[in-house]
């Protein structure tokens, strides 16, 4: 997927875990090998070049061409799957690859799972007694430095994703234009349960710009977010202070 990704695991049978560990790595090679609209043997390229049917993929294809459906319906197509006409859903796969990852290693025993795919944080358990999970949201403006810390304390779950320009530059697509999205906004943090809809909510926030996304992230339930403008003013949720820490 372009990306590197790590796991922090405690807890857990370690046998169990070891192998859980191995079987969600795998996983993720899959999933690239599936999904990749760089390979153009890769399910998707062949499904959207009218190679392939929905029906002769394997069933995970459907399974997140629905979510991207529901992405897009939920954020009155601000989320899309297509990229200059074409099918691309990797705009929620790496997300929805990260959870299942992290998943399969709750499923094994593990009393505590952090994934992290590019950035994008999903968070199971906790990494030891009476210690939240906590990751450190970058500041776009100023390298090495970090706008703000997430806590996962008092629940037991939770995901972290954040889009923006400032690594990657302007590589969020504005559906409506088809060109790259130009708003205000240099950084787009979303918190919530899942992080297979955290990822796609900050990139459909990051192109709408801060005004339209805050009052679009307000009206989520369960999601909070961080916005940050090129002016270098930072906007967020109202629920948002109580996951920091």
């Amino acid at each position: 997927m372009g990306t590197v990704f790590s796991f922090d695991v405690r807890g857990g049978e370690p046998e169990a875990v070891r192998d859980a560990l191995a079987a969600a790595v795998a996983q993720l090679h899959v999933v690239d090998e599936v999904f990749s609209t760089y390979r153009q043997d890769s399910q998707i390229s062949r499904l959207a070049q009218g190679l392939l049917t929905v029906d002769q993929c394997d069933p995970e294809v459907a399974e997140v061409l629905e979510l991207c459906a529901e992405a897009e319906r939920l954020s009155d197509g601000w989320f899309s799957s297509t990229y200059a006409g074409s099918l691309d859903p990797t705009g929620i796969v790496k997300g929805w690859s990260v959870e299942r990852a992290a998943l399969l290693l709750v499923e094994a025993g593990a009393s505590g799972v952090s994934v992290n795919g590019g950035g994008d944080v999903q968070m199971y358990g906790v990494p030891g007694p009476h210690r939240p999970w906590r990751v450190g949201v970058s500041d776009p403006l100023r390298p090495g430095g970090l706008a703000a810390v997430v806590s996962a304390a008092g629940v037991d779950r939770l995901a972290v994703a954040t889009s923006g320009s400032a690594e990657r530059g302007t590589h969020i697509v504005d559906p409506r234009t088809g060109r790259s999205a130009v708003t205000d906004l240099v950084a787009v943090t979303v918190v919530g349960p899942r992080i297979t809809w955290a990822d796609a909510w900050a990139t459909a926030a990051f192109a709408m710009g801060s005004r339209q996304a805050l009052a679009w992230l307000e009206s989520l339930p369960g999601i909070e977010a961080l916005l940050i403008t090129a002016g270098d003013e930072v906007r967020c949720t109202g629920g948002l202070a109580d996951r920091l820490g």
